[in-house]
């Protein structure tokens, strides 16, 4: 998957931008739903809840591109193609994960280089969080400010060009691994995409609560309750 240099990476950023290009109303409006669906639910739950979301979506998409290796007249190719299609699923539930849990923390991305820092910040955890000090001189406690507020437009497509080197680097050689498994037949390349899907979504999860830290204690829209 490497090997193929620099046609996997335009690919890999494509997809990666398609997720990332997703405008603050989008993500808004899908936070809104989220909470309408679940009225009186405290930030931390709804974010709780896309979590689960994420995870439920990506594994499931997993386990469907692994399966399809075991049916007969599913040549490799074709679950090969299956395996790129599921890839961008992936890259593009992590970024609206990635964004939504950004919203809810009040954190907003007002232009696409802002949106691509967070969504591989997030991806690459600690690394990107380096790679963002390094860039912006600021601690690992103010990074989302320093993203949206602070980093001039130069700064700003150097620190993306070096967070999308990184990732590339490490999405390519985890996702290879899984991308072999995937197309093992009689079933067990279903249960290898499910749970290395899933293995790759929990570490993007904890990437993002790292990264953003606890959820507020209650809506911008809400008072906290009154104390007795």
């Amino acid at each position: 998957m490497i090997g193929n240099g620099g046609s996997v990476e335009k690919a890999l950023v494509s997809v990666l931008d398609s997720g990332s290009r997703l405008q603050a109303p989008a993500v808004a409006k899908y936070v809104e739903w989220v909470r309408r669906s679940h009225p009186g639910e405290s930030p931390a739950q709804i974010v709780e809840r896309m979590e689960k979301m994420f995870l439920l979506a990506v594994t499931g998409s997993g386990s469907a591109v692994g399966a399809a290796a075991a049916v007969p007249g599913v040549g490799t190719v074709a679950s090969v193609a299956a395996v790129g299609a599921e890839t961008a699923f992936f890259l593009e539930a992590a970024a609206l994960l990635t964004l939504a849990v950004a919203s809810v923390h009040g954190v907003s991305a007002a232009d696409h280089q802002q949106r691509r820092a967070l969504v591989l910040t997030v991806a690459l955890g600690e690394s990107g969080m380096e790679i963002v000090q390094k860039a912006t001189g600021v601690t690992a406690k103010n990074w989302t400010s320093a993203i949206t507020n602070r980093v001039p437009g130069s700064t700003m497509i150097g620190m993306n060009n070096t967070l999308v080197r990184k990732f590339i680097t490490r999405y390519a050689a985890r996702r290879s691994a899984l991308i072999l498994g995937k197309l093992v037949p009689a079933g067990i390349g279903a249960a290898i995409g499910g749970a290395g899907n899933r293995a790759i979504g929990r570490g993007l999860i904890d990437n993002a609560r790292e990264a953003f830290g606890p959820a507020p204690a209650h809506w911008p829209d809400q008072l906290p309750a009154a104390r007795a």
